[in-house]
């Protein structure tokens, strides 16, 4: 197989229901359709249900999927265990559920001929099957996160961003969450896009923010999501990246990080 133009990366965590609903069948589909070598890595986060043997039977058939298999440290470390084992010029992280349409990543790449160094979702205000406590947290968190970084920028939260391979590779190991050696209990995610971008932007790095279609679409039940606890950590972590910045913690080398 060529050298693949385009690495899709999709962390997966207890994905059972999404898998069954076919979500893997509507990626297969749009990638054999494009006119550029793409290539597909599953990464999985140490799973508890059956996620991983049914990624193995269905797309044990399919050319350019492969399925990355990690411990349980969190949605970060899957990501960027995919992006260590992608060959693409350009690599896209997209959630498993298809929120996004994989078909939205026509909207991200032309920006890379543009100049940019970083292409990002939008999801905008109107989110369809959004439940309302979860757009009054949004708010809350777009709020606070603006008063202190990435004023720029209005969505660093939807699951659909594309970077150039050589920038992802600089950057995600600069992430607290990749700094973290702990293992993981239980669902984890974690602000680290605003972290990514808070250092793709200090760099000098070029962002494109496009808007994309969404629309809620997770099946998935194993996750053990807790809505205010993901909430809340959240925040903190802001102010820490914030509290960070301010004693110079990101003008280290890598080496005293």
């Amino acid at each position: 197989m060529d050298a693949p133009y385009l690495s899709i990366v999709v962390p997966c965590y207890n994905e059972s229901e999404n898998l069954r609903s076919g979500v893997l069948q509507c990626l297969y589909e749009y990638v054999q359709a494009q006119p550029y070598p793409c290539e597909v890595v599953i990464s999985d986060d140490g799973s508890t249900d059956d996620s991983r043997d049914l990624l193995i039977d269905i797309i044990a058939k399919w050319p350019g999927f492969r399925l990355q298999e990690n411990p349980h440290r969190g949605k970060p470390w899957a990501v960027w265990s995919g992006i260590i084992a992608a060959r693409g010029e350009i690599v896209l992280f997209a959630d498993m559920d298809q929120s996004t349409p994989i078909d939205q990543v026509e909207r991200l790449l032309p920006c890379f001929d543009q100049g940019y160094d970083l292409a990002i979702g939008s999801r905008g205000r109107e989110r369809a099957n959004f439940a309302w406590y979860r757009r009054l947290g949004s708010a809350a968190f777009l709020i606070l996160r603006r008063l202190l970084l990435l004023r720029s920028i209005r969505d660093t939260q939807c699951g659909f961003k594309a970077l150039r391979r050589e920038v992802a590779t600089e950057l995600f190991p600069q992430l607290e969450a990749i700094r973290d050696t702990e293992p993981a209990k239980g669902w984890k995610v974690t602000a680290f896009d605003v972290e990514l971008l808070y250092l793709a932007e200090r760099a000098g790095y070029r962002i494109a923010e496009v808007p994309v279609e969404w629309a809620d679409r997770d099946l998935a039940k194993g996750k053990g999501k807790s809505y205010v606890t993901e909430s809340q950590e959240m925040a903190r972590q802001i102010l820490r990246i914030k509290m960070n910045a301010l004693k110079g913690f990101y003008d280290r080398s890598s080496d005293e990080i």
